[in-house]
């Protein structure tokens, strides 16, 4: 640990001011917050139960999605219930490691589920453009494995940048003007330069996105090609279906996060209650929608949901 981190004690307690600005607000705006996370545990749990209890469901293109309602359950618990403590309780208090654990979980998952859409994306070009092959390719073990390293990767993307704020000496400041640890809210905090740190988020998470939405823009544009060539109305009404869920889910979790990062990063018009309210509907809302964009435009669930409830 350097000199001025042992001239500066790590502080035991962050506060979360919540959303700066609209304190009197906090009661009225945890209850949209709070219904959203109840529709979020209900719409992913119900996937993965329906997933789990139809065998004529074990097929990739649905271990994807019971990946992808994991991280989304993961991602909005790590957030809500301190988020929902701090507007109805006034519990601002976070300690110093569970901060940085949130901070962690938060990442992370975001990390990993962009791992899972482009594997979803390779999924629907395998199932559209290779139909014969598509369970010999794709076998139980391929996918366990692409599950396993979409979260290895994020593991080791994330870690560093983690270690490197939990390095840094906070003798700025303990409140972090935020609902949640984020990272660049904490990073104002320490009395260091932020510009290495500034810079290796962007490039990491610009890198990350843009890297993986180039070989997702590949994998529809092979999928859009080989779909134009079929001869029935019907087969590509159904191709395209399947795949417009898909390419919803991707824009609103791509464009959301980095519309949530750069609006903070460049600090653009937008006020800093703004800012905040757009940053924490982001981690809100998608995992809400995912599972009712997926059981509106996927035939197999919805079917067995409706089954399910009568």
């Amino acid at each position: 640990m350097s000199a001025s981190n042992q001239s500066c004690p790590d502080p035991s307690l962050f506060l979360l001011t919540g959303i700066p600005g609209l304190e009197s607000q906090h009661v009225w705006i945890a209850i949209p917050i709070c219904i959203i996370y109840i529709m979020a545990l209900l719409g992913n749990g119900v996937v993965l139960f329906v997933v789990k209890q139809n065998v004529t469901l074990h097929e990739p293109m649905y271990y994807f999605l019971s990946m992808l309602a994991v991280i989304d359950l993961v991602f909005s618990t790590a957030v809500v219930p301190k988020m929902l403590s701090i507007f109805w309780l006034d519990a601002r208090a976070i300690s110093y490691e569970s901060c940085f654990l949130q901070m962690f979980f938060i990442y992370t998952f975001a990390a990993a589920e962009s791992g899972v859409l482009l594997a979803m994306a390779i999924d629907r070009y395998v199932a559209i453009c290779n139909p014969l092959r598509y369970k010999a390719i794709l076998t139980n073990l391929k996918i366990a494995l692409i599950g396993l390293l979409s979260l290895a990767r994020a593991v080791g993307i994330v870690t560093p940048f983690i270690c490197f704020l939990t390095s840094l000496p906070y003798c700025k400041s303990t409140v972090i003007p935020h609902s949640y640890c984020e990272h660049m809210a904490i990073l104002e905090l320490a009395g260091t330069d932020m510009l290495v740190s500034d810079k290796y988020s962007v490039v990491v998470a610009t890198t990350l996105v843009g890297g993986d939405s180039i070989c997702i823009a590949f994998s529809y544009g092979m999928i859009l090609r080989s779909v134009l060539r079929l001869s029935s109305h019907e087969a590509r009404l159904k191709a395209f279906s399947t795949c417009g869920s898909h390419l919803c889910v991707i824009l609103l979790f791509y464009v959301g996060g980095l519309l949530s990062m750069y609006l903070h990063m460049f600090d653009l018009i937008l006020p800093r209650h703004t800012q905040v309210l757009l940053a924490d509907l982001y981690l809100v809302v998608p995992p809400m929608l995912n599972p009712v964009v997926y059981g509106l435009k996927t035939k197999q669930i919805r079917e067995r949901v409706f089954k399910l409830f009568g």
